[in-house]
């Protein structure tokens, strides 16, 4: 995490009472850093998904009930602070339309975010030399805003 992205949890932290350590990460959304935040202060994105096996292969820790994420504008700055609600691990071709629709992104519509997916985990997964799936696993988070920059 950044300085910018410290001293803001830290002031959450402070004015919330909380002494003790807790899970939290900083990070932007993929495709499109500022749009994406903005959604999620506006409250229309409220969910997001990631490919379960780039946590393998990267050996990252998988997103928790209860971790806080800063979420970053496209400069690495916070835009506002959600917390995890419920973390499900499932296919994509089995991707619930609540779920997808809870992205809040493009037309609103689950063949927006069906075609917007697959497009963009299929780009992704080339920089490992793999191919992506419908039947790839996906990391479903369901969060809320805590607070906003």
């Amino acid at each position: 995490m950044n300085q910018q992205a410290t001293e803001f949890f830290e002031a959450y932290k402070k004015s919330n009472g909380i002494e003790e350590d807790v899970k939290v990460s900083a990070w932007q959304f993929g495709v499109d850093a500022d749009e994406l935040a903005d959604l999620v202060v506006q409250g229309k994105k409220r969910g997001t998904c990631s490919l379960y096996k780039l946590y393998e292969i990267d050996n990252d820790p998988l997103p928790e009930v209860g971790q806080y994420d800063i979420v970053l504008n496209s400069k690495d700055e916070p835009v506002v602070l959600i917390q995890n609600r419920k973390v499900e691990i499932v296919p994509m071709k089995d991707v619930t339309k609540e779920f997808a629709l809870s992205e809040g992104e493009g037309d609103g519509t689950y063949a927006y975010w069906w075609n917007a997916h697959v497009a963009f985990f299929s780009e992704l997964v080339k920089e490992y030399d793999l191919t992506f799936t419908t039947d790839d696993l996906l990391v479903c988070e369901t969060f809320e805003v805590v607070k906003v920059r």
